[in-house]
């Protein structure tokens, strides 16, 4: 009896009831759904990126490689063609690709004679996306091939009014 003299109530001679510090399955359902609906609204915004990236990669190597090309007919007195499958010694000074190797590239650049024009008076380059001997995988839908000609005109193949800066 005296034990109970000193009790004042109920409660402090249960034992304490542990609080649990883990989560319950229906908050980590909770915020596994919000993480999905953001990465679903995040994702397409990240691949234009991605494109407007490689794009851009693309024409910083076609003005490269024109201004090497311009450099070549200042020496040669005419323009040099080139691809991927290029044999020459000299045509391999001409790098190919967009990045910074073949593997990593999104386009693969050719050098040929403008329509209607001999290659002595004047090239353009032609940057084409996802081929066999680049990134298979990456499209540009919107802008397909990049050109640029050596008398400064731009075009594309694709439909969207403004590729080029």
């Amino acid at each position: 009896m005296r034990y109970i003299r000193h009790v004042r109530h109920i409660r402090d001679i249960r034992p304490a009831r542990r609080r649990s510090t883990a989560f319950a399955l229906i908050e980590l359902m909770a915020v596994l759904a919000i993480v999905c609906i953001l990465a679903a609204l995040a994702y397409p915004s990240l691949h234009r990126y991605i494109v407007l990236g490689k794009r851009a990669q693309a024409q910083a190597a076609l003005l490269q490689l024109m201004q090497q090309q311009e450099r070549y007919f200042s020496l040669n007195n005419s323009y040099l063609a080139f691809s991927s499958n290029s044999t020459d010694p000299a045509e391999k000074l001409f790098k190919w690709w967009s990045g910074a190797s073949a593997a990593e590239s999104a386009y693969e650049i050719e050098g040929v004679a403008c329509p209607g024009e001999a290659i002595a008076q004047c090239v353009q380059l032609n940057a084409r996306p996802g081929t066999a001997k680049v990134d298979r995988v990456y499209r540009d839908l919107d802008c397909g091939i990049l050109s640029l000609s050596s008398a400064g005109e731009r075009s594309v193949s694709g439909v969207a009014p403004r590729c080029w800066p």
